[in-house]
Formats: structure tokens, C-alpha cells, sequence
């Protein structure tokens, strides 16, 4: 004894429903992969691209009343704008914070700036540079 078939032969009645939905899904799941591509390299463009400072900490020394940190900072010939720094005590609160401008046509600039803080601060941290 044997058993039918259900099944329709196969390439006899055209694309099934299902495989039309995955072509479906396909298309649209590679539109949507291109649209994020493209979104991420706006973002990184105007982020890296577009900021005419920035810079890093090098170095900090925490002392009393005030920590001295090494900043490094990277501009445009004739830039000009500020960084932020921070120090944080060692129980995670923000104990100093400061905007140091870095303006000329230096296009490398290697400073020592000195934070005042309120209490002994543990740490240095660079939360930005920005430019006028």
C-alpha cells in the first residue's frame, strides 16, 4: 500500500507563496542594511570628519587641591574652541571641571594645565574638545 502525495510537483505551478515572502524579506532586510551603512557613515563623517579639535590626556598627576594633567591636543591651522576636563574622587564623585581654550596656528599643541578641585581627585578625564 502506498501513500499520495500531497505535494505539487515541482517547478509545474510557479514560486510558492513562501519562497515569494523570502525574496520579500531579502529585499527589503538588504534596504535596510544599506540604509544603516549609509547612517553610520553620516555619523562617523560628521563626528570625526567635521571636528576641527580634539585631543587626549597624556598624563595626570593628582595633587591636594587640584590634579595637573598632560592634555595633547590636535587642531586646524587657525582653529580655535576649548576642551572639558574632569577629576573624579575616589568614590566616583565629580570633584573638578574645567574648559581649557587652545587657539593659534599651532596645529599640535602638548600643554600642562592645572585643574583646581575641591577635594583630593583620583582621576583625569578629557570629556571633549570643541571649536568656536
Amino acid at each position: 500500500m502506498s501513500t499520495a502525495s500531497t505535494r505539487l510537483p515541482e517547478g509545474r505551478y510557479g514560486r510558492s507563496s513562501d519562497e515569494r515572502a523570502d525574496r520579500r524579506l531579502k529585499v527589503i532586510g538588504a534596504a535596510l542594511g544599506a540604509l544603516l551603512l549609509a547612517l553610520i557613515g553620516y555619523f562617523a563623517y560628521h563626528y570625526v570628519g567635521q571636528n576641527k579639535i580634539s585631543g587626549e590626556v597624556i598624563t595626570f598627576k593628582p595633587l591636594k587641591d587640584s590634579v595637573q594633567v598632560h592634555l595633547e591636543v590636535r587642531k586646524d591651522a587657525g582653529a580655535g574652541g576649548y576642551c572639558t576636563v574632569r577629576s573624579q574622587a575616589e568614590d566616583g564623585a565629580e570633584v573638578g571641571r574645567a574648559d581649557f581654550r587652545f587657539d593659534g596656528d599651532a596645529t599640535r599643541i602638548d600643554k600642562v594645565v592645572t585643574l583646581r578641585t575641591t577635594s583630593q581627585g583620583t582621576t583625569a578625564e578629557l570629556l571633549g574638545c570643541h571649536a568656536d
